[in-house]
């Protein structure tokens, strides 16, 4: 069941700016922005790239926009690139991108409006709304598309893009060169279509945008809006979302929502306000509290527990998340391992050594199996200097795992030393 998204509380439009720059959350909007904010109720857009299965947490920024504008009493448009995604957008890369199949884009699509939904609110008067640009772009005409939309735009308008001119001295294909166009071409569509007046992003992405407003006033006579959100860094310069694995997915099958947790539960002190601001709603105050903790109490980790469990719950559901804070607690043991439930377990044995056994295989053999000991003699060593502990007690020569109680009716838990774990689950 997909859990509710969050329920709007409304801003004060004149407010709203002010609490997105007190997150964080702009980096450079249209002059007009304010005033519109403050005296309409807007339809506003942000884009999402469907060329891999699932949104990472990158993809939060502008999501989180989305719902502070709903939450004002705007009406968020998310936008999935099924037209685009064919093409690749240049912004931000350093070389051009592979192309994803028609069939990928499509089911990547599909898969990325469900993670959507955790977010934003799809019912009440200002119903968020899910469209896909495979919509209005998969049927265009080349003639028809550089006759009504190419027309507007001249080379050297194009080649001033920081998108583009990033790329010149490498080299940029047709392709990627025309990609500002189609993403202008999205906005008027939304302005016709849904009455899209506010488009945001990222920093990368003002170049696009504004090429969008440029062909709305163009072709309709009409303002529309930008708002631009920064890039998000890390202040110890590595790259935010990024762990030894690779990208942190919101995709419980690509990062499990234990190793979620742990993204935010690790986040550098100097991150942890930052991400706090970005990332959750909870209100100033109570942020602001966290954050003189960090200072005062840094080893408590109170804003990042903070933090992982308000994200995790978002990305993955409540019960995900009381799951990977327990999994997490006895992994740096911090719990009773005997209180374990069978959903904890289940989790765990996602993250540790796992194997299965008709009956309790002997220490020794279960030590060797799970690769906590390299072989029986070295298992035998382990047990004799004390260093092995089951289900939370430490193992002696006699200990029997078949006859140590069980957890949850059928796990045995196998310690070495501080923090190598492996679980046991008995089949029969």
């Amino acid at each position: 069941m997909v859990r509710r998204p969050y329920l709007p509380r409304m801003h004060s439009k004149n407010s709203l700016l002010e609490e997105l720059s007190w997150r964080g959350m702009v980096y450079q909007h249209t002059d007009g922005l304010p005033d519109a904010l403050a005296t309409e109720q807007l339809s506003a857009y942000a884009g999402f790239d469907p060329t891999a299965p699932s949104l990472h947490i990158g993809s939060l920024v502008p999501v989180m926009g989305l719902v502070h504008l709903q939450r004002a009493g705007h009406r968020p448009i998310a936008l999935v690139g099924g037209g685009t995604g064919l093409i690749g957008d240049p912004s931000g890369k350093t070389a051009e991108r592979q192309l994803v199949s028609a069939e990928e884009i499509e089911k990547n699509s599909r898969a990325l409006e469900k993670q959507l939904e955790r977010f934003l609110d799809f019912t009440g008067p200002k119903a968020a709304r899910m469209r896909d640009n495979a919509t209005w772009l998969r049927p265009l005409k080349a003639v028809e598309f550089m006759r009504d939309v190419g027309k507007h735009f001249t080379v050297n308008y194009m080649l001033a893009k920081d998108s583009v001119q990033s790329r010149i001295e490498g080299g940029i294909s047709f392709t990627e060169f025309s990609y500002m166009l189609l993403q202008a071409y999205d906005f008027l569509e939304l302005n016709r279509r849904e009455g899209v007046t506010l488009q945001i992003g990222g920093s990368d992405q003002w170049g696009n945008i504004t090429a969008g407003l440029e062909l709305i006033r163009r072709v309709e006579g009409k303002t529309a809006h930008a708002l631009t959100m920064p890039l998000v860094t890390t202040a110890s310069g590595s790259k935010f979302g990024k762990t030894e694995e690779g990208a942190v997915w919101l995709d419980s099958t690509r990062t499990s929502p234990y190793k979620f947790y742990q993204y935010w539960i690790n986040v550098d002190d100097r991150d942890a306000g930052k991400y706090l601001r970005l990332f959750t709603l909870m209100p100033r105050h109570e942020i602001e509290s966290l954050e003189k903790l960090i200072t005062s109490a840094p080893e408590k980790r109170e804003a990042q527990q903070a933090l992982a469990r308000e994200i995790t719950a978002r990305v993955h559901g409540e019960d995900a998340a009381r799951v990977a804070e327990e999994v997490s607690r006895v992994l740096f043991g911090k719990a009773d391992p005997t209180s374990l439930t069978e959903p904890v377990l289940r989790a765990l044995s996602e993250e540790v050594p796992f194997a299965e056994a008709v009956d309790a295989p002997g220490l020794l053999d279960a030590l060797v199996t799970l690769k906590l000991a390299a072989s029986k003699s070295a298992a035998r060593r382990l047990v004799e200097q004390g260093g092995v502990y089951v289900n939370g007690q430490r193992a002696t020569a006699e200990t029997d795992l078949a006859s140590v109680k069980a957890l949850a009716g059928r796990y045995h838990l196998l310690r070495k030393g501080a923090r190598d774990y492996g679980l046991i689950r008995n089949n029969r």
